[in-house]
């Protein structure tokens, strides 16, 4: 799918397609060959009408996606891990008709959770983590995880896991209904294999215009998009942005203005 394999893509099962972002050694951060990866799967999957679902998933059992690989941002090449007219890493806002499941080990933190969010189901291994943690580093999780969350667990931990940045283990977050299905860790991928079976075995056009009706129930995302490149903005710009990482990097604390 890429000239470096960042993700591979197969045919797992009859009717379904297994996408993996492909670097462990990175904690499967999104570089530009990630985003034009899952860019070019997407595209492929919604061509070929003999796929009717697919799993989005990573090389390991540790991290799922640790979300922007800061190092190319640092280098100057953030651009390169928005794809246009899907956005981060080529997915988050990409149009689908058909169905994706996350199938998550490890951790999914900032853009990792993102991409999840992105999905229409989840299915983690119990191992898994889940979180926002970007206002710790005095950034914003600007890729849908503000708008997406509050849509899919209830409003008060929502706006926890959000103003807080701590993140939740795999049990609470099925007992919040972000994820469906909890299993062991060396069954994550069997687990999703199954719900794609399943869903892959209904009518195909059924599956894509419920889906498609269902998706739309939840409102329009189009304004609230609006709002999050606003609201992204202004934290961008301000002082604490740039406060935070460089604050990670040397491990203390970060000392914020407010401005």
């Amino acid at each position: 799918m890429s000239d470096t394999d960042a993700v591979l893509f197969e045919i797992a099962a009859p009717h379904v397609a297994l996408v993996t972002i492909n670097r462990p050694d990175k904690h499967n951060a999104i570089n530009g060959a990630v985003a034009a990866g899952l860019d070019e799967a997407v595209r492929r999957i919604e061509d070929d009408v003999e796929i009717r679902a697919a799993i989005l998933t990573s090389t390991g059992d540790r991290t799922f996606s640790a979300g922007a690989d800061l190092a190319e941002i640092a280098a100057g090449r953030g651009r390169d891990l928005l794809r246009p007219g899907s956005g981060f890493a080529g997915f988050v806002q990409a149009q689908r008709i058909k169905p994706w499941i996350a199938a998550v080990r490890g951790a999914a933190l900032g853009g990792g959770l993102e991409l999840c969010l992105a999905c229409d189901m989840i299915v983690a291994a119990e191992e898994a983590r889940f979180g926002l943690p970007e206002v710790k580093r005095g950034i914003f999780a600007g890729a849908g995880g503000i708008l997406r969350l509050p849509r899919l667990i209830p409003r008060a931990a929502a706006f926890e896991m959000i103003a807080t940045g701590e993140p939740i283990d795999a049990a609470r977050a099925q007992a919040l209904g972000l994820v469906n299905r909890v299993v062991a860790q060396p069954g994550v991928i069997a687990e999703a294999l199954a719900l794609a079976g399943a869903i892959a075995g209904n009518a195909p056009l059924a599956v894509q215009q419920s889906l498609r009706v269902a998706r739309a129930a939840a409102g329009d995302e189009d304004a609230l998009w609006a709002l999050n490149k606003d609201a992204g903005g202004i934290v961008f710009r301000s002082q604490d942005s740039r406060e935070g990482p460089k604050a990670f990097v040397e491990k203390r604390a970060p000392v914020w203005t407010g401005r």
